[in-house]
């Protein structure tokens, strides 16, 4: 039975309400509630995935565990609420089913989330930043980014990601969006500097708007690339968040020359100290006529990354995501609509915001129209482009694909300052991709995702664990599976990500009826 939205909010609400009260004590609770409700641990009644729950619940030197309370300690609870209904029942528990729905009917991808660049103008100019490469002169209006999200939403898409330029050039206009669509959750990437104390103050009235602030790491680093008094910007505009209590985290792109700055263990606990939730990581790409090649990360740089994120990942109390290192969670290339796709401040659909071509405009198509080009169509047809998932990209790991495409589709650059040909683009990339192709292989080899296909369960426990995996269960879900709701690994009624999924509904359905028998018992003492 499908459970109807106003239903899934009601009971996000009533938990979130009596978890918030004292989390401490009452999640242990909830869970006890549920435990008794579900009974004994058995794969039938989600066991291994409500174990997995009730030791980061009753662990306080769980990182995980640390990073909930730090949510529920530090951020506004009115924004947390606001956040955690329009993400989890809007964006992943409803979007998600539409998405599928119409992946099915019409027969291409159709995004989780939607990349814009509301400006292309920026007040800094970073070395090496592709944005830079936009110029400063094109924006999408404010009646452009409405009919984006209203589209989006038609679509079940809620999440929206700015990029730019630098969005907060548009402040005005992105609180009024944050306004008009209140059931969404937008994050900006943001250098800080134009994040005042009239701008805070917004964010905490609309509570929908998360920013995610660029660093290098230390200060050196990241004057040295973003210009003087850069680090000293972001660490004013995170006070401002701080003493509203708001949610935001951290955006870095690793190079070849700030690697060790930016993925210092220092960096990391320096990152919490500040209150942010979450980083994410983004290996420097070589888009743009003037980009420089040498700041491509080293074989033994990356691999060094792909441990250390994981490593931190299970020890420390924020989470990071590694947007390149992090295929195998999610199957390959998310670009082309298959997750997210991009536009650009001239209107341009792009397949991914590191991917500058084209072969439509939104000013000329509508987004599912733009879906069902020859250049999504194209990403379509040949996702995952590499069957090792540290190898997702058509354009960094696998150029030649990124080649044809382009030129099949007849897609073109829409690089705003200087076209750039896909022949140079790619030529960029292919020296990069050869050295990197052994090395990962052999990570692919040693430690090959547990739900890769042709594996079962006691070929799964096996396998090599890697350094960040020592002592953690091997029953965790797969994430794909778990937003899906569609297990892509032949694993049939044993997928832990549709049992896990199943288990979110039994939950929700659990928490409203404990609710509303609280309520009823409430009204009927009153009387």
């Amino acid at each position: 039975m499908q459970v109807p939205t106003s239903v899934k909010r009601f009971a996000m609400d009533r938990a979130l309400d009596f978890t918030l009260k004292d989390a401490r004590r009452n999640l242990p609770r909830l869970m006890r509630a549920v435990d008794i409700f579900e009974g004994p641990d058995t794969p039938r009644t989600f066991g291994s995935q409500r174990s997995m729950i009730r030791r980061v619940i009753n662990d306080p030197t769980n990182n995980m565990h640390q990073l909930m309370m730090r949510v529920i300690d530090e951020v506004d609870h009115d924004q947390l609420k606001t956040v955690f209904s329009n993400f989890f029942v809007n964006a992943i528990l409803n979007g998600w089913n539409r998405q599928n729905d119409l992946r099915e009917k019409y027969d291409c991808n159709i995004p989780w989330a939607i990349l814009l660049d509301p400006t292309s103008a920026c007040n800094k100019h970073c070395v090496g930043c592709w944005a830079a490469e936009y110029g400063h002169s094109l924006n999408l209006s404010f009646d452009d980014i409405d009919s984006i999200i209203t589209q989006g939403k038609a679509l079940g898409v809620y999440l929206y990601i700015y990029t730019g330029g630098e969005p907060l050039v548009r402040k005005d206009d992105l609180i009024r969006i944050c306004e008009k669509h209140s059931d969404c959750v937008f994050l900006s990437f943001t250098n800080g500097s134009l994040l005042d104390d009239a701008f805070a103050d917004e964010m905490l009235r609309v509570k929908n708007f998360v920013p995610a602030f660029s660093l290098e790491g230390n200060r050196e680093v990241t004057d040295s690339r973003r210009g003087e008094g850069a680090y000293d910007e972001v660490v004013a505009a995170i006070e401002r968040l701080r003493k509203r209590h708001l949610l935001f985290g951290f955006s870095c792109c690793y190079t070849s020359e700030n690697l060790e700055s930016i993925t210092s263990e220092e960096f990391f606990d320096q990152m919490v100290a500040w209150g942010a939730m979450f980083v994410w990581y983004f290996h420097y790409m070589p888009v743009g006529v003037n980009a420089e090649p040498k700041l491509m990360p080293t074989p033994e740089q990356r691999e060094l990354i792909y441990h250390r994120i994981r490593e931190y990942r299970n020890t420390k109390a924020i989470f990071g995501m590694d947007f390149q290192n992090d295929g195998q969670y999610i199957k390959g290339c998310v670009a082309g609509g298959r997750r997210y796709l991009h536009i650009n401040a001239n209107g341009d659909v792009e397949p991914c915001v590191f991917i500058h071509y084209s072969d439509t405009n939104i000013h000329e198509k509508t987004l599912l129209e733009a879906l069902q080009d020859p250049l999504f169509k194209a990403y379509h047809a040949g996702q995952p482009f590499n069957d090792n998932h540290l190898r997702p990209c058509p354009m960094l790991e696998n150029p030649e694909l990124l080649r044809d495409i382009v030129k099949e589709s007849g897609a073109h650059s829409t690089d705003l300052e200087a076209e750039e040909s896909v022949d140079h683009l790619c030529d960029k990339c292919e020296e990069y991709a050869k050295n990197w192709q052994p090395t990962a292989d052999d990570l692919w080899a040693k430690y090959p995702p547990w739900w890769l296909k042709g594996n079962d369960e006691s070929k799964v426990v096996q396998r090599q664990k890697s350094p960040y995996e020592q002592g953690m269960s091997m029953s965790a879900p797969c994430y794909s599976c778990v937003l899906s709701g569609v297990c892509k690994h032949d694993r049939g009624e044993n997928c832990r990500g549709l049992s896990t999924r199943s288990a979110l509904g039994a939950g929700l359905g659990l928490v409203a009826g404990i609710a509303a028998t609280a309520a009823l018992v409430r009204h009927r003492h009153r009387k």
